[in-house]
């Protein structure tokens, strides 16, 4: 294989990899637009989507389909119910012990899937073949076509659901300001309920779609969770396109770097240009400064 061939293949993995960083990142934009918190919880409900869909599908039998809808019901149940127990009954917190929370529901959903599942890691079957495509230089696995659909058909209906909807709208502007949204009648409590049921949807269905490829344990959330929030942050905290060119930087440049440098530099690459961004432009690539919005 030439380095052209390459180069190609490894931009193609990363292209496929972004997307699912693009994925989870825009669950951890929801929420902090809605609410001001970090989820860092938002990877463990990437890792019960691959659980339950692999619990449903080989412990209980069931279709495929069945199996996956029923994963995603669950995982945005168990989002409403971090919500309500977790982050509701909080008044007047402050930033850092939002975190300390959301990072204790995490270690909590780790420890119950543990005792549920095991430690062993598992696949779920392919969802159209394994026969590898052929693309110019490279090739890609059937597979990487679902993560790429599901992904871009995720991130339009977000986009349309900000811009066209009462409830998007309500978002946005709780977002912004919710003090103001309060006082003219937008319920915020329910807004960030909202909030938290997106996400955890979102982040099941992207731990679906790549736990083929990856395969999936209880603790494959902790990973995927900070390549997702990497994301974010070089999205600016955007739930549209900032984030999604930000989850495709990262994955390109760390399939790059693990190709032409190292595996073992993969997940530092993520946590590198995550300390640059902080140290560069903090407010993220895509998104203006205060001062410069003013």
């Amino acid at each position: 294989m030439n380095l052209i061939q390459q180069l190609s293949q490894y931009i193609l993995s990363g292209l496929s990899t972004g997307a699912i960083y693009a994925l989870i990142g825009v669950g951890f934009a929801i929420i902090h637009n809605a609410t001001g918190i970090i989820n860092f919880a938002q990877g463990e409900f990437v890792m019960l989507g691959g659980m339950l869909t692999l619990f449903f599908s080989a412990t209980l039998k069931l279709p495929l389909l069945l199996a996956v809808v029923l994963a995603i019901v669950v995982s945005t149940i168990a989002g409403i119910v971090f919500e309500r127990l977790a982050i509701r009954p909080l008044k007047d917190a402050t930033p850092i012990n939002l975190v300390i929370i959301t990072i204790g529901g995490s270690i909590l959903i780790r420890g119950i899937s543990m005792l549920l599942w095991g430690k062993e890691t598992h696949s779920l079957p392919t969802f159209s073949g394994d026969e590898p495509i052929l693309l110019g230089e490279a090739t890609i696995l059937p597979q990487h076509l679902w993560i790429f659909a599901v992904t871009t058909v995720l991130i339009v209906f977000s986009k349309l659901f900000f811009s066209y909807t009462i409830s998007g709208k309500a978002m946005r502007a709780c977002a912004y300001n919710r003090r103001a949204a309060g006082l003219v009648g937008i319920d915020v409590r329910r807004m960030v309920l909202f909030s938290f049921a997106i996400s955890s949807a979102m982040g099941s269905l992207a731990g679906i779609i790549i736990a083929p490829l990856t395969m999936t344990s209880y603790d494959v959330g902790v990973m995927l969770g900070l390549k997702g929030f990497c994301a974010a942050i070089i999205g600016g905290m955007s739930s549209g396109l900032g984030t999604v060119f930000g989850g495709v930087i990262l994955g390109v440049l760390e399939a790059l770097g693990a190709g032409l440098l190292s595996s073992g530099y993969k997940d530092a690459i993520a946590f590198v240009i995550l300390l640059l961004i902080l140290f560069i432009r903090p407010q993220g690539l895509f998104r203006k400064g205060e001062s410069e919005r003013v």
